[in-house]
């Protein structure tokens, strides 16, 4: 945790000391800046950038983003737990011009094998992965070390049409929204929606080949990468094998609005159940406007759906923070989530019985200390989860209930532009 809390502040001198709207210099093809990038190949809303430092290096403007957490998680009932531990991932991007187009390296890393074991964090009714042999279930599972290891190239090729290809021994195919430590409505939050299996899990995929023609506005994409979710061994890299496919289509409808829809066949994702793959097929909107100079408004609304072995289970949410001002953040989150006995695993239901779960959560951060680059808070987050009366008994209530305090270090976000003035390298 203390490395990645020194990567976030080690830069912010030489930060500081740079000229504003030096980025302007690189060559953004059609007009589309970096800062609607999320996660992979997905868009964001251009009014709600992710917050980040830039600076330039010769010919390399150098990106750094990222989240540090320390928190302590309490989470209730028979099946509940408690831990002490921090999430935290790190996010150096490089980016110059090349071939007329623009090139981009990029690497994002967590110690979370570390800070919170290879068992991950617990939380009540999720599910996804495995832990020594065994299905986690009422825990989320910790990120990889090497969360994202690529390289992506853009390049116009005439004034409304431009083509992207993205490489990545650990990174995310063109499927799902973007991963929820990536979105503006979710940034702050430091837990895993409960739908993230069947939402965006895919984001660590160790193995992915990408490739995408864009305009100013929509984007339409097809990958081919590694659909087996991640094993136990967090540290290093997995073996690296293309046998499942996806495609996404992403329209930015304007600079407030991002809506993207995929489908993915993704072969043998569980190693516990490798005769078994998955059709995944998502869908997201996101919103985001600005308030006043330094705050924004982020919202998000989440479909995603597997079918395997002839069944079909469904996850939904809709989220939302906002920056209120430079000390006050404000967050929550709704799921409704189909999960089976098997996977909360449950042994006295037959392995496919379905059950409707359900979450709501809220969030308060308030930042105590604001640096040039950087910002410190501290936070609260509670969360009533709702079982069926069949699973009263095993959860101890029909609304067992966790909450989550917590420290948090990030980048500032730059203050929005006076009214009439553009973004740098907004189209």
């Amino acid at each position: 945790m203390l490395a990645v809390l020194a990567l976030l502040a080690a830069l912010q001198h030489r930060m500081t000391q740079q000229q504003p709207g030096m980025a302007m210099n690189m060559n953004d093809p059609l007009g589309i800046s970096m800062e609607r990038m999320g996660s992979g190949t997905t868009w964001i809303p251009d009014a709600v950038p992710l917050p980040a430092r830039h600076f330039m290096t010769g010919s390399w403007l150098i990106m750094l983003h990222g989240f540090g957490f320390v928190q302590y998680d309490k989470q209730g009932g028979p099946r509940g737990d408690d831990q002490f531990g921090s999430l935290n991932w790190a996010m150096l991007m490089a980016s110059r011009d090349l071939f007329g187009g623009r090139f981009q390296a990029r690497t994002m890393l967590s110690l979370d094998p570390a800070t919170v074991t290879n068992r991950g964090y617990p939380l009540l009714l999720q599910s996804g992965e495995s832990y020594r042999g065994q299905p986690l279930h009422d825990r989320q599972h910790p990120h990889d070390v090497w969360m994202e290891l690529a390289a992506m190239y853009e390049r116009a090729l005439s004034p409304s049409i431009g083509i992207t290809a993205y490489v990545a021994p650990s990174g995310e195919p063109a499927l799902g929204p973007v991963a929820f430590m990536h979105r503006p409505s979710a940034m702050d939050n430091p837990v895993a929606p409960l739908g993230h299996h069947w939402q965006d899990a895919t984001h660590i995929s160790f193995g992915v080949l990408t490739a995408g023609i864009f305009g100013h506005h929509w984007k339409l994409e097809g990958s081919v990468f590694n659909g087996r979710e991640p094993n136990e061994e967090r540290w290093g890299v997995d073996p690296i094998r293309l046998d499942s496919y996806s495609g996404r289509f992403s329209a930015h409808l304007d600079s407030n609005w991002t809506v993207s829809a995929g489908y993915g066949y993704l072969k043998s994702p569980e190693a516990l159940h490798p005769g078994e793959s998955v059709h995944r097929i998502t869908a997201s909107v996101l919103h985001g406007r600005r308030i006043r100079r330094d705050g924004q408004l982020a919202t998000t609304i989440v479909w995603g759906a597997n079918r395997k072995v002839g069944a079909t289970a469904q996850a939904a949410l809709v989220e939302a923070e906002a920056i209120v001002d430079r000390r006050n953040t404000i967050y929550g989150r709704i799921e409704l989530t189909q999960k089976t006995a098997e996977d909360l695993v449950i042994g006295s239901f037959a392995p496919q019985t379905k059950f409707n779960v359900a979450a709501v959560s809220a969030g308060y951060i308030r930042d105590l200390v604001r640096g040039s680059a950087t910002t410190f808070g501290v936070g609260l987050q509670a969360t009533v989860n709702a079982v069926p009366s069949a699973l009263e008994s095993i959860y101890g209530s029909r609304t067992p209930f966790g909450a989550t305090v917590f420290v948090r270090l990030r980048p500032i976000h730059a203050p929005h532009p006076a009214a009439g003035m553009s973004m740098p390298n907004q189209h």
